[in-house]
C-alpha cells in the first residue's frame, strides 16, 4: 500500500530562459490556434460568401484536422533526430504558407486545399513544443507551464477572434488570415533570434530507421493508452466548435455584430483561469482535476446546446461555464501525458499523439456536420443537441482512459501524487 500523507510535489521556479520559452511557445500556440478557431466563428460569414453546405464547411474544418494527422505519422520517425528548434522553425514557416493560400481562396474547393495544407505544416507544430516543454521542464513545473501555454487559446478568442471578426465584417473573411500571416512572421523571427537549439535528445537515439523508431514507439502498451486517450478528449473537445458561431446566431439569436464581444468574453474568462487551473494541477492530482472538469463541462454542454433564442447576457454566463469545463480538461490531460514518454522516445510520441489529436478532431469535426442539418442559409441548425449528447458520452470515455493513464504515471514516477 503506498502512504496516503505524501508531500505536496515542491514548486520549482522558473530560470529567465525558461520564462522566454514559455511565451514563445505561447505565442507560437496562439497563432496556430487563432487560424484554427478563427473558422468557427467566421463559420456563418464563409457558408454565406462561398455558397457552402454545412457538411462542405464541415469538410473544409476537417480537411486542415486530417492533413495535419497525416504530417504527424509521417513526421513521427524523424522526430527525434533533428533540433527541435530547426523542426518547429520548417513547420511554422509552412504553417505561414499555408495561411496565405487561405487568404488567396476564392471558392470552396480552394479553400479547403488551401486548409488541407496549412494543416500539413500547423498540425505538427503542437507537438514539437509539446516535446521542448517536456524536454525543458520538470513534471511538477509542467501544469503551470501548460496553463500559460494553453492561454493562447483564451488569448486567440481575446483578442484574435474579435479582432479578426471585426476585420471581416469590415473588411472582408481574407482580413482574418492575413492578420495570422503577419503576426506569424514576427513569431518566426523571435524564434530564429532568441530560442536555443533544443538537442539533449539527441543523445539518447538509438542507431534505428526512421520507420523502425515508429514502429517501435507505436508498439508500446502504456504508449497505445496514451494516443487512446487523447483521441477521446479531442472528439468531445472539438464537435461542437465547427458550428458554434452558426449555432449562435442562428438558433441564439447573437447579430454577427455581437459575436466579438460574446468570444471576448469567454476568451477573457479563459485567460483568468488558465494560470489558475495550471497552479492546481501542479499541487493535486492531476486525474482528479481532469475529472472535476468533465463532469463540470457534460453539465453546461447539455444545458447549452439544447437552448432556443437567449438574451446575450446568459449566453455570455453559459459559454463562460462551459469553456470553463472544455480548458480545465486540457492542462491535467496535457500534463499527463507529456510524461508518459521516454526521452529517446519523446518526439515520436509528441507527433504521433498530436496527428491522432488532429484526426479525431477532423472526425468530430466531420462528424458534427453530418449530424446538424440547416434547411436554409438563415434557418436555425437542427440537431445540434445530438452532438451535445454524443460529447457526454466520448467525454466519459475518456475519463476512463485518462484513469489509466495517471495509473501508469504514478507509477513510473513512483510517487502517489502526479
Amino acid at each position: 500500500m503506498e502512504p496516503t500523507n505524501q508531500p505536496k510535489p515542491p514548486k520549482i521556479p522558473f530560470t529567465s530562459y525558461q520564462k522566454f520559452a514559455i511565451f514563445i511557445l505561447a505565442v507560437t500556440q496562439f497563432s496556430v490556434v487563432l487560424d484554427f478557431m478563427i473558422m468557427a466563428p467566421l463559420g456563418d460569414l464563409l457558408m454565406k460568401v462561398l455558397s457552402m453546405k454545412p457538411s462542405q464547411f464541415g469538410s473544409a474544418v476537417s480537411g486542415y484536422a486530417f492533413s495535419a494527422g497525416i504530417a504527424g505519422l509521417l513526421t513521427a520517425g524523424f522526430a527525434d533526430r533533428f533540433d527541435r528548434k530547426k523542426l518547429l522553425l520548417f513547420f511554422y514557416i509552412g504553417f505561414i504558407a499555408g495561411t496565405i493560400l487561405c487568404a488567396l481562396a476564392n471558392s470552396y474547393h480552394t479553400l479547403l486545399a488551401a486548409r488541407i495544407i496549412t494543416g500539413l505544416f500547423g498540425g505538427v507544430i503542437g507537438s514539437i513544443s509539446l516535446a521542448i516543454v517536456a524536454d525543458l521542464f520538470e513534471i511538477h513545473q509542467r501544469g503551470r507551464v501548460m496553463g500559460f501555454v494553453q492561454m493562447g487559446f483564451g488569448a486567440s478568442q481575446v483578442l484574435g477572434i474579435p479582432i479578426g471578426l471585426y476585420l471581416a465584417n469590415n473588411l472582408g473573411w481574407r482580413a482574418p488570415f492575413w492578420l495570422v500571416v503577419s503576426m506569424g512572421t514576427l513569431i518566426a523571427i523571435m524564434i530564429i533570434a532568441k530560442l536555443k537549439p533544443v538537442t539533449a535528445h539527441l543523445a539518447a537515439q538509438r542507431n534505428s530507421s526512421p520507420l523502425r523508431h515508429l514502429l517501435t514507439t507505436v508498439s508500446k502498451r502504456n504508449y497505445r493508452i496514451g494516443f487512446l486517450a487523447t483521441a477521446f478528449l479531442s472528439i468531445g473537445g472539438f464537435m461542437m466548435m465547427p458550428f458554434s458561431s452558426a449555432f449562435a446566431v442562428n438558433n441564439l439569436g447573437v447579430t454577427h455584430q455581437q459575436l466579438p464581444l460574446l468570444f471576448m468574453v469567454s476568451g477573457c474568462s479563459s485567460l483568468l483561469i488558465m494560470p489558475v487551473i495550471g497552479r492546481i494541477a501542479d499541487r493535486i492530482d492531476k486525474f482528479t482535476l481532469y475529472a472535476i472538469a468533465s463532469a463540470w463541462m457534460i453539465v453546461v454542454v447539455v444545458v447549452y446546446t439544447n437552448m432556443s433564442v437567449t438574451p446575450l447576457w446568459i449566453v455570455m454566463v453559459v459559454n463562460v461555464l462551459m469553456m470553463m469545463g472544455i480548458l480545465s480538461r486540457m492542462v491535467p490531460a496535457v500534463a499527463l501525458t507529456t510524461a508518459i514518454p521516454d526521452l529517446a522516445d519523446r518526439g515520436a510520441f509528441m507527433s504521433i499523439n498530436s496527428s491522432l489529436q488532429q484526426i479525431a478532431g477532423g472526425v468530430a469535426a466531420a462528424a458534427a456536420g453530418m449530424i446538424v442539418q440547416q434547411k436554409t442559409e438563415f434557418s436555425p441548425l437542427e440537431h445540434y443537441d445530438t452532438v451535445g449528447y454524443v460529447m457526454v458520452c466520448i467525454s466519459i470515455i475518456s475519463v476512463i482512459l485518462l484513469y489509466r493513464v495517471s495509473l501508469m504515471v504514478k507509477k513510473k514516477l513512483g510517487e502517489k501524487k502526479v
